[in-house]
């Protein structure tokens, strides 16, 4: 955290191989490459979210990209807790989620929760919890219904937020 001045955020490059996809959602499509990259090794990232998504195509006889969004739309947050300090105790204050950082958290918790799934391979993986996330199952989309109740049930804290 720099003492002067706002950090530019960078901007990813589109994805090169659905080219017929808009700009955004190739842009989004890199960044999911980029969670789903362990120490540095791009191509095998790349690797594995192609074949994951001839798998979800496979299996669900639908443009991959539209199933993938989809899964993205039902776990990205739209309100969290935060810890608030008042006075000696600290209250989880909910506050709504901005939606460059529900996104992140979104491609987070879908990549954490395939590589906690028992298939085989992390094409097999990532594939399903795609395909669960679509359709409104899985354990991203129950991360995201836990974080929503953490969020009403503190409600009574709202007139903390800053």
């Amino acid at each position: 955290m720099p003492r002067k001045g706002e950090v530019p955020k960078r901007q990813s490059i589109p994805d090169p191989k659905y080219t017929e996809a808009p700009v955004d959602v190739r842009k989004r499509l890199t960044k999911f490459m980029n969670t789903v990259m362990l120490a540095g090794k791009k191509s095998t990232a790349e690797n594995i979210v192609y074949k994951s998504f001839d798998l979800v195509a496979q299996r669900a006889s639908d443009d991959p990209l539209k199933i993938w969004m989809k899964a993205l739309d039902n776990i990205k947050p739209k309100v969290e807790v935060k810890s608030r300090r008042v006075g000696g105790s600290t209250y989880q204050v909910p506050v709504d989620v901005r939606p460059d950082r529900s996104q992140a958290l979104g491609m987070r918790w879908l990549v954490a929760y395939a590589r906690e799934r028992g298939e085989k391979t992390m094409v097999e993986k990532l594939a399903g919890e795609i395909l669960d996330a679509s359709n409104g199952r899985g354990n991203a989309c129950k991360k995201r219904e836990d974080v929503h109740k953490m969020a009403e049930a503190n409600k009574a804290f709202a007139h903390y937020r800053w």
